[in-house]
């Protein structure tokens, strides 16, 4: 935010920040030579523990016992919800039943079920972590803490104390020479990958300007909510439609947008340093004329700039009936690629001469074996090998990058003022303190009034933060 911000003098910056990351890699490696290995040994079965068992949570569960170098068995669930819990455990022992070993004492319900899912593993086992993204750090501290190797989803932060947290976590998970696998699976897909390495090699020229968009009515029904309606409490209801509320999620925005914004930035090999932004909600009602009270805009646009002046674009718009695109691309002054055709990711990825791509001027498509063409898989299989292998493997850091930039965007659009790198990594609001002492009857972190209505973003009125932290 161009006016300045009252931060901490122990601030971080973008620079310090990227070599912080080095360090972590670094760190991981000499811990691959000093410390006492934690890694499945030959065809040592890994044993896995599911903490969040949602379709996301169930996808992950699935695709870690797709894992074919070593047996890989799902041991303990927890959840807090009952019925995403028995679903996610039907599912999943139906398609994996010689590999889920989960009676009813392993299946835990409640907020510190963490704690009893994590035990049942032993040191060197992989926990999994798929609930609302507040509560990360949480159960990161504890996996480290029983030297647990762990796969995470995205996004990993929605604010820059939580994002300063995990990555200190990040450097004492290397020093133990765990294994961390993040949910950003563009970063796995092989097309991608060879893209990116052709950009970075100049066969695009110099990267000028890069787009991503994804303007489609996917997730709306969780994305725009009526009033609670008294139950379950307040706090679950928040996390059953989490993509509503910044604390739980980042918002549509973090969840949605990060993956076209982390595969963008892969190509570029570098993270902008600061953004500005647009974005607005143009109906707060149902077709029905209920009132939605959710913190969301529904179409967003963001311009974000990096150190060598290089654009990048996230466009992004949730409503129903309008234009869908579901793409991303590159312009180089020699070349402009297809990053993904449509969706997060594309079957294929291609480099095409001049600026307007067609079949006719395309120089190269990507083309992958089939047993490599499942991102979601990959990133599995490759957490798996790092951790059987002993090789350094911490993919926290760069996904707090994600995370970051995600969060540059939607703060600059949220507030209406540019926002740099280093001001949000640095910024003093946490949107759920405390959330590691949550139980079932805690209160949520963020309060409706009295008409059922949360406190929103009010660009331009308020300047320094998303929305009135302590309204009530």
């Amino acid at each position: 935010m161009n006016e300045s911000t009252s931060l901490s003098t122990n601030v971080s910056s973008r620079r310090e920040f990227i070599k912080t990351t080095g360090r972590v890699a670094a760190a991981s490696a000499l811990a691959g030579m000093a410390l006492p290995l934690v890694h499945a040994a030959g065809n040592e079965t890994l044993q896995v523990a599911l903490i969040g068992c949602g379709g996301r949570g169930t996808g992950a569960a699935a695709n870690a016992m797709n894992v074919k170098e070593v047996p890989v068995k799902l041991v303990a669930m927890v959840d807090v919800f009952h019925d995403k819990l028995n679903a996610s455990y039907e599912g999943l022992s139906n398609k994996y039943a010689k590999q889920v070993d989960v009676p009813p004492e392993r299946r835990f319900i409640g907020f510190d079920g963490y704690q009893h899912a994590m035990d049942c593993l032993k040191p060197g086992d992989i926990a999994i972590f798929t609930t609302p993204l507040a509560f990360r750090w949480v159960h990161f501290k504890y996996a480290i803490e029983k030297g647990l190797n762990v796969f995470m989803e995205k996004p990993l932060t929605a604010d820059g104390p939580t994002s300063r947290r995990m990555l200190d976590l990040a450097k004492q998970a290397s020093a133990k020479n765990l294994k961390v696998g993040v949910g950003l699976m563009c970063r796995h897909h092989r097309p991608l990958q060879e893209l990116a390495k052709r950009a970075q090699d100049g066969q695009l020229g110099e990267i000028i300007l890069m787009r991503g968009y994804r303007m489609a009515p996917s997730g709306l029904a969780n994305c725009f909510v009526e009033r609670w309606p008294g139950n379950p409490s307040e706090l679950l209801w928040q996390i059953s439609v989490f993509h509503s509320f910044i604390w739980a999620s980042g918002g549509l925005f973090n969840d949605f947008y990060i993956h076209h914004i982390d595969h963008l930035c892969m190509i570029k090999n570098a993270w902008p340093v600061k953004a500005q932004a647009l974005g607005g909600r143009h109906y707060r009602k149902t077709q029905g004329g209920k009132l939605l009270v959710d913190q969301n805009f529904d179409s967003y646009s963001v311009e974000y700039t990096f150190e060598d002046g290089t654009k990048m674009y996230m466009d992004g718009r949730n409503e129903i009936g309008c234009n869908e695109i579901y793409s991303s691309y590159v312009h180089g002054s020699k070349a402009m690629a297809i990053a993904a055709s449509y969706g997060d990711y594309g079957k294929n990825t291609s480099i095409h001469s001049g600026q307007n791509p067609t079949n006719k001027n395309a120089i190269w498509t990507s083309n992958v074996s089939r047993e490599e063409q499942d991102p979601y898989d990959n990133e599995w299989n490759d957490l798996v090998n790092a951790i059987r292998n002993d090789k350094p493997y911490n993919e926290v850091p760069r996904g707090i990058a994600a995370s970051v930039t995600s969060s540059l965007g939607r703060m600059a659009a949220h507030t209406g003022q540019e926002v740099t790198y280093d001001e949000m990594l640095n910024h003093p609001e946490e949107y759920a303190p405390g959330c590691d002492k949550y139980t079932m009857d805690s209160p949520p972190p963020v309060r409706s009034n009295a008409d059922g209505v949360y406190p929103i973003p009010m660009p331009g009125i308020l300047k320094h933060s998303e929305y009135a932290i302590n309204a009530a």
